[in-house]
Formats: structure tokens, sequence, C-alpha cells
């Protein structure tokens, strides 16, 4: 049991243009959505899918390359820690919001064969 831990496995397409911040001392974070899509047949015996939305967070090194190579659409896949966090609106509601924490990063291509 020692070797369990907080791993998240994803491979999607980018949803919007990821939003980057820039700090003032030079550090980089990226935030983005990735689309998962998963196919099954329902109980009429229909093939149908039901995509999933994941909402993705990466610091320093990983948000520059975001930044340039990352376009919405583009299938990627990842390897991260899911984090919960609790934030407050303007309102003063308090809300809990998931987020894969990236750790591995990977853009897949098409093959030129695979049309």
């Amino acid at each position: 049991m020692n070797n369990l831990r907080n791993n998240v496995q994803l491979v999607g397409n980018i949803g919007k243009a990821p939003e980057i911040i820039s700090f003032e001392n030079g550090k980089k974070l990226a935030k983005f959505s990735l689309a998962t899509k998963e196919f099954y047949t329902n109980s009429k015996g229909e093939r149908t899918s039901e995509t999933q939305w994941h909402n993705l967070v990466a610091w320093g090194r990983q948000a520059e390359i975001i930044e340039q190579y990352f376009k919405p659409g583009q299938k990627i896949t990842v390897e991260g820690k899911l984090l919960n966090r609790t934030y407050e609106t303007k309102t003063g509601e308090k809300r809990t919001r998931s987020e894969i924490h990236i750790q591995k990063l990977l853009m897949l291509m098409k093959s030129k064969m695979s049309s």
C-alpha cells in the first residue's frame, strides 16, 4: 500500500487557448482545459460518446512550452496530480475546483499514414 499515490494520466484535446499568467519574478503559469472522450454502447445498442472536461495547470518551463506550442484542438497526453482547490468568489461564495497539476506532458502528432 505504500506505493499508492495521487497520479492522473489523460489523453485528449485542448479546449480554448491556454491562459498564460506571467509573474514579476519571471515565472509563468498556464491554465487550460482538456477534453477526453469515452465511447460506449448504450442500452439500445447504439454506439455513443461522452466528453469530460478537465482543468489543467502547469508552472515554469512547462508553462513556457505550452504558451509557445499548444493550440486549441491539439491532441496531447499529460500525467499529473489531482488537486482540489477551494476559493471564494467575489460575492463571498465558497467553491471547490478540481485541477490536474501537470508533471509530464507530450504533444501527439497525427501520422501521415493514418489519413
